[in-house]
């Protein structure tokens, strides 16, 4: 019986994770294509744009982390979600500097959030399918934000589309993800064939 409860645990965890990362999938696809569109040269909306990424993220971990024990019992996301929270309001703040100043804040949000992410996709690794890939993007964030430090010191034009590969990479692993998940549960259910 416990075996079973785990097993059934586990499968609605799956469940929840693969429309997780669907939706997460969606919000970032969607950011990335108005941020190489309408944003690009609309500054009042690619500034928005920018604060609500992090802002995003914050509220995403937080419902991720309801689902198992809220934030106290996911100690990676309640970091995620307070590096999130403390990027938005720095994004805000540094919108009325420089481009610069935003794509630094970026940088040490996306440095940290990515090692939270990674921390939070290991401690499920025995849980949860598809980890492999938000291992990956844990740590694909974490290099890009000190990719986002160096260029921020640098003398080049930077906006909104400076971000947006970022976010497109955040996209396709949340596809990833989802995708696994959705295959993992496809193979689970299909009826195993005699040999």
């Amino acid at each position: 019986m416990p075996v079973r409860n785990t097993a059934t645990l586990a499968q609605a965890s799956n469940t929840w994770l693969k429309s997780y990362y669907f939706v997460r999938f969606g919000v970032s696809a969607a950011w990335v294509a108005l941020a190489f569109t309408l944003a690009k040269t609309m500054p009042p909306l690619a500034a928005i744009m920018l604060v609500a990424y992090p802002a995003w993220d914050a509220l995403a971990n937080v419902v991720d982390a309801q689902r198992t024990g809220g934030l106290n019992r996911n100690k990676s996301q309640l970091l995620n979600f307070v590096v999130s929270v403390l990027a938005t309001l720095a994004v805000a703040v540094a919108l009325t500097n420089s481009m610069n100043a935003v794509l630094a804040v970026y940088g040490v949000w996306a440095a940290l959030s990515g090692l939270f992410q990674l921390i939070t996709a290991l401690r499920r690794w025995k849980t949860t399918g598809a980890q492999w890939a938000m291992i990956l993007s844990g740590a694909q964030s974490a290099l890009a934000g000190i990719f986002f430090v160096k260029m921020a010191g640098g003398v080049e034009d930077i906006g909104i589309t400076n971000v947006a590969p970022y976010a497109a990479f955040g996209a396709f692993y949340f596809l990833v993800s989802a995708a696994w998940l959705t295959v993992t549960d496809i193979l689970r259910k299909s009826p195993r064939i005699a040999s």
